[in-house]
């Protein structure tokens, strides 16, 4: 990994406006005109490059993001989308078709699961979820029909890592596509790098980081990007998650300091988890030794930028975590809400929030418990200071004792 830097690669880029701006020209267009009608039959076919005829099609300020993204994965190409789940059902559908089938983790976010579970098998396509941790358990679950090995880097919201190189060489011996969510772990992780075929990003979180945008991209080669354009066959082109050129603009500013988030985020996690498992609270985070994956991520990150800023305690019950994160929005330590990698923290419950598609019993059988708090940790500057609020307002719900008393 010390060979590939994705900001570097995000910094290397310079595009030009159209009178000279350091900002490149938005195209505020829905169509675009042509001085001949050749020209615009090559387009449509996809052979007249730097010509746009649809924004369905693409955009100038499409372009242009898809190519910073694809230069932080170290792809050959990328699309934008307009949500995250734009981009992960066209790849899906692009990928599998009528009596195909896919093998899952299990531990995912909500709303891919439910695509997976309940509309996929409506168009013939079925899914086996494994516990992706277990290479043995996902090559056991491939039939003849399997097409894709589908995971999350760090899985929403356990915080599961995903061996990516192992996952890379069973999907190369079965000829499957390994397609991977990094959503959790950008500029952190490159999986590409370490053999994913397609790289996923909902651009909401992290990668935008102000929590005024819903965005998706995919990454991948040329040809399957080409793919998924295609006039008569892609599922980005005829199911239309389009992004609109002024978000793409906007995600294209924010991604510029995403390196200088992203070791924030990190840093500021890292130290929370340390202190409240030091305290003797139920704590999951890749960058503590305790966690079970935590020797094989720290092999697949470009430390620079961390362990990434997602962490999770669990507090006992559901209304304990309900009121401790009522009480922490009162005290201003963040905002009782879903999504992540905003400037301040956010916090759920994603049992009965962004994984409460998932039924009761099998959110049991993964690990997912009434009390766990999914944490996406903010860009506090001082973080003893966020550290001793949070702690304070678990002392006054008796989750934690205060400081310096003894256990009875």
């Amino acid at each position: 990994m010390t060979d590939f830097n994705p900001a570097d690669k995000i910094q290397d880029l310079q595009y030009f406006g159209e009178f000279g701006g350091v900002n490149p020209s938005i195209s505020d267009s829905s169509t675009y005109t042509f001085l001949s009608a050749k020209t615009m039959f090559d387009t449509f076919e996809g052979n007249a490059e730097g010509c746009y005829l649809y924004s369905r099609h693409s955009s100038p300020s499409n372009l242009y993001l898809g190519q910073a993204l694809a230069a932080m994965e170290g792809t050959e190409a990328a699309n934008v989308a307009a949500s995250g789940m734009g981009a992960i059902s066209a790849v899906l559908l692009q990928l599998c078709a009528q009596g195909n089938h896919m093998v899952s983790s299990r531990t995912i976010y909500g709303g891919t699961y439910a695509f997976m579970k309940n509309f996929l098998p409506k168009l013939g396509i079925k899914n086996t979820f494994v516990d992706i941790t277990r290479l043995d358990m996902v090559e056991a679950a491939i039939t003849t029909d399997t097409k894709v090995l589908y995971c999350e880097t760090v899985s929403n919201p356990l915080l599961e890592v995903a061996d990516i190189e192992g996952l890379a060489k069973i999907a190369k011996k079965h000829n499957l596509k390994l397609v991977v969510d990094n959503t959790f772990s950008p500029l952190s992780v490159a999986p590409a790098k370490l053999g994913a075929d397609v790289v996923i990003h909902s651009l909401t979180k992290f990668i935008n980081g102000s929590s005024d945008t819903v965005g998706g991209v995919t990454c991948g080669t040329q040809a399957f990007i080409d793919s998924l354009r295609n006039v008569n066959d892609g599922a980005s082109m005829l199911l239309g998650p389009t992004m609109d050129s002024l978000r793409a603009a906007s995600i294209l500013k924010n991604l510029r300091t995403l390196h200088i988030r992203m070791k924030q985020h990190s840093h500021n996690a890292l130290y929370l988890a340390g202190r409240f498992e030091q305290d003797g609270l139920k704590t999951v985070y890749p960058g503590l030794s305790s966690h079970p994956s935590h020797k094989l991520y720290k092999g697949m990150i470009n430390p620079e930028y961390g362990f990434g800023g997602m962490m999770t305690l669990d507090v006992g019950t559901l209304d304990k975590a309900n009121e401790l994160m009522e009480l922490m929005q009162e005290r201003n330590l963040g905002y009782l809400a879903v999504s992540l990698g905003f400037y301040k923290t956010l916090f759920s419950a994603p049992g009965t929030s962004t994984s409460s598609e998932i039924p009761p019993e099998e959110q049991k059988e993964m690990g997912l418990s009434d009390g766990l708090i999914r944490f996406s940790i903010g860009l506090d500057n001082d973080i003893e200071r966020t550290y001793r609020m949070m702690r304070k307002c678990m002392e006054e719900l008796d989750i934690l004792q205060p400081a310096g008393t003894a256990a009875v």
